[in-house]
């Protein structure tokens, strides 16, 4: 956009540059096939969608659908649809002081249309961000047609005007969406009255507010997200919602480990205030990963509200603040997670599974360490064959044993790569492991790792763990 256009205040001076408005469907079509042909992301950091969702939500914008996006907690729903901002001209012109963002070439409200009347080409016009012209609700039950569409302004009324004048409407999030994006999330939550009003918006463009019928032509792209669960029950939504939504995307969670921990890198907000660095070695995301695949295929588990990637970004979260606590109690300067502060994930994991119980009380945490002992022996295994490791378990059987734990030093563990025949060899498979802390790592998953496979005893004294043979 010619940044020149925002300095014009007026509507003649807008037509002289010739510049014309599009509806909100062509503007994010033009938008969407620009970013086509310069070969540029759609939705920037959504991961794992390439080829699957990301191609229907085109065709949608494409064809300017209004879309559903259907899936479980945790999928991204709501961060695409405010992506989809980014599809939408930087700015726009309305008519100045306009509740609705009114087009100054085609106003639709009867304040706006009677003072272009008034003031043809000296009408005042305004310049519209992209951020203002998006609109979210949470569906709730107690959402109403007032919050979504308007309501009559008692103040107008007091103030001499007509109960049937336009004009005393106080307007809903939708209107003052005009010419934007709205969404509605966890959209069969609306009671049914709010959905009658809604696909009368979609398709009819007229609203009954308070007995009083208006058309309201909005230039609105509807997008919405629900649990698909709640959408195909029977009684939570309408059937004529649920027929104008002209497209429904199915969305899913990561496919693969490498997308899982793309998604945790990405989102991991964990707060850095001077201190060093966290480093975290690849096996060790590779565990979180799999921690949460081990969830959403558990049966112990309930799938119907899903396990969200969130668990894997809290759990990562989790591992590097037992890291740093030991290391400002140790005094080390490199916060270096290991296979120890595992037990520190199991608060943030707990809060984001439902187990089934089946009418049988049993311990969570158990369920917990179960997921996560799988989690490590699925990534052990891609790693090594046990086999390749026996150098390692004869050491041990010959007498020798390593204490570990959450709270031990990295230096402490460095003496087994001299004293173990083949451990510096199998630290090799891990990649580079350039610091004491990932070394320290490595050594504690080994060991695990033949623990889990029966190669090797564990004992757990405090918060401390020895394996011996």
């Amino acid at each position: 956009m010619d940044e020149r256009l925002l300095a014009i205040r007026t509507l003649g001076e807008l037509r002289r540059t010739g510049y014309r408005t599009q509806p909100v469907r062509m503007e994010l079509r033009r938008n969407l096939l620009e970013r086509l042909k310069r070969h540029e992301p759609v939705l920037p950091g959504i991961i794992g969608y390439e080829s699957t969702v990301v191609p229907e939500i085109e065709n949608g914008i494409l064809a300017g659908h209004h879309m559903i996006l259907l899936g479980e907690r945790g999928q991204a729903k709501s961060r695409i649809i405010r992506s989809l901002t980014g599809l939408l001209d930087q700015h726009v012109p309305a008519v100045a002081g306009c509740e609705i963002n009114d087009d100054p070439y085609e106003p639709i409200c009867r304040r706006c249309r009677r003072m272009a009347r008034e003031r043809g080409d000296e009408l005042e016009i305004a310049w519209l961000a992209r951020e203002a012209r998006y609109g979210e609700k949470l569906a709730t039950p107690d959402v109403s047609i007032a919050d979504l569409i308007g309501e009559i302004d008692p103040i107008k009324v007091a103030e001499g005007r007509y109960l049937a004048d336009e004009e005393t409407i106080h307007y809903g999030l939708i209107p003052r969406t005009n010419r934007g994006i709205f969404a509605v999330n966890e959209l069969p939550d609306l009671t049914e009255k709010v959905q009658v009003g809604l696909f009368n918006l979609m398709e009819e463009k007229d609203v009954q507010i308070k007995g009083y019928k208006i058309r309201l032509p909005l230039d609105v792209v509807f997008v919405a997200s629900a649990n698909p669960e709640d959408y195909t029950s029977r009684g939570r939504i309408i059937t004529p919602l649920k027929d104008r939504f002209d497209v429904q995307i199915r969305t899913h969670y990561p496919k693969t480990i490498a997308d899982e921990i793309a998604i945790m890198e990405q989102e991991c907000s964990y707060p850095l205030d001077g201190t060093p660095p966290p480093r975290l070695a690849t096996f060790l995301k590779e565990i979180l990963a799999q921690l949460t695949f081990e969830a959403r295929s558990s049966t112990e588990i309930n799938q119907g509200s899903g396990v969200s990637v969130r668990m894997t970004i809290n759990n990562l979260e989790a591992m590097i603040s037992n890291a740093e606590k030991r290391a400002i109690r140790n005094g080390e300067n490199e916060i270096a997670p290991r296979l120890s502060d595992l037990a520190a994930t199991y608060s943030a994991t707990a809060g984001k599974i439902e187990p089934e119980y089946s009418g049988e009380e049993r311990n969570e945490t158990e369920l917990i360490e179960r997921l996560t002992n799988r989690a490590v022996l699925k990534t052990f295994d891609r790693y090594f064959r046990t086999e390749e490791l026996s150098a390692v378990v004869e050491q041990f059987r010959q007498g020798w044993s390593v204490e570990v734990g959450d709270s031990v030093l990295a230096a402490n563990y460095l003496d087994a790569i001299r004293q173990v025949p083949g451990l510096g060899a199998a630290l090799d498979r891990l990649g580079p492991l350039e610091t004491n802390g990932l070394k320290a790592a490595a050594i504690e998953f080994i060991f695990e790792g033949l623990h889990l496979h029966q190669k090797l005893n564990k004992e757990r004294r405090g918060g401390r763990s020895s394996y011996h043979a």
